[in-house]
């Protein structure tokens, strides 16, 4: 039961690690030193106005999905920490975290092929190499829940 818990927590804090990243710049939490991904690329006002269109619908979806694993995980944690864990109940929300997980990482690798058509190669390359470094050190979120 223990290296189910392990599997589970590692799953979902990796989920929220890397999603929590993509909201909080889309959010503007990273504003002071992030300009946004269209000043960042150097869009034209033409590729800004198809990035914004794609960027929209796509962070609506993102956010949904988001909502829904959020719903998922806390059910998890909080079933994975009551005195008696239901096993069956566990796994079932790792289903469901991993179906809506796949579900969105389908939606990212399309987005990703959308905005390959508005880029040019420099800018695919520097959209790639930012995308890249995100988190350059390879450390789960747990690791560095755990770091001294």
């Amino acid at each position: 039961m223990n290296r189910l818990k392990l599997a589970l927590a590692l799953s979902l804090l990796v989920n929220a690690g890397v999603f929590g990243g993509v909201l909080y710049q889309s959010l503007g939490g990273a504003a002071e030193r992030f300009p946004g991904l269209p000043a960042y690329l150097g869009l034209s006002d033409a590729q800004r106005a198809r990035w914004e269109v794609l960027e929209r619908d796509f962070m609506q979806d993102l956010y949904a999905v988001s909502r829904e694993v959020a719903l998922h995980r806390e059910r998890l944690i909080r079933g994975a920490l009551v005195e008696q864990a239901d096993a069956a109940a566990l796994e079932a929300e790792r289903a469901a975290i991993a179906a809506l997980q796949a579900e969105q990482q389908k939606h990212v690798i399309a987005q990703l092929l959308r905005e390959r058509e508005i880029l040019d190669a420099a800018q695919r390359a520097k959209l790639a190499r930012l995308l890249l470094e995100q988190a350059p050190d390879g450390a789960l979120p747990i690791e560095r829940l755990h770091r001294d």
